[in-house]
């Protein structure tokens, strides 16, 4: 009877060619990220020489593109992590969240700041974007330290076991 239950659960898949298959395409998806990094950051460059004016436009444009790839890196390292220990860690997520507000939040904030007069509309809609930007800032870091906090939680309760 334990023999029969044991086929009912066989997988149509392979597992081995199922983790084979996985693993490569991790290893492509990790090679094509770093080919958009390393792209974004020749753009980049370029962009920054041939953006007139530099300041503050060529500035504000320098700091978002460095930004983004700093973004590409850290999805880079996450999609790394769950190649070598088989799964997403959700701290990486949260991080290149964090990243990708404080981005924005930079890039409204110095346009705000260095760019010429405008009209109250646009003023309003800068303010209201930097507001939900830093609110989802604080709720991710809130969200790290639950996390962390439950996996403090998790180790001392499996280590008095």
């Amino acid at each position: 009877m334990a023999a029969k239950n044991h086929d009912s659960r066989r997988s149509l898949v392979p597992t081995r060619w199922a983790e084979g298959m996985e693993d490569s395409f991790h290893i492509v998806l990790g090679v094509f990220l770093f080919g958009i990094a390393v792209a974004a950051l020749i753009y980049s460059v370029i962009r920054v020489f041939t953006t007139d004016p530099f300041f503050p436009t060529g500035m504000i444009q320098a700091i978002n593109d460095i930004l983004f790839i700093v973004i590409i890196l850290e999805i880079i390292r996450t999609v790394i992590a769950r190649y070598t220990d088989g799964v997403f860690q959700l701290q990486n997520f949260l991080i290149i969240g964090i990243i990708a507000a404080v981005r924005h939040i930079l890039t409204v904030g110095a346009s705000m700041t260095l760019g010429a007069e405008k009209p109250q509309e646009s003023f309003d809609r800068a303010v209201v974007e930097l507001t939900v930007s830093s609110g989802i800032v604080v709720a991710l870091v809130f969200a790290i330290f639950l996390s962390k906090v439950s996996d403090s939680a998790v180790s001392k309760a499996a280590s008095t076991k």
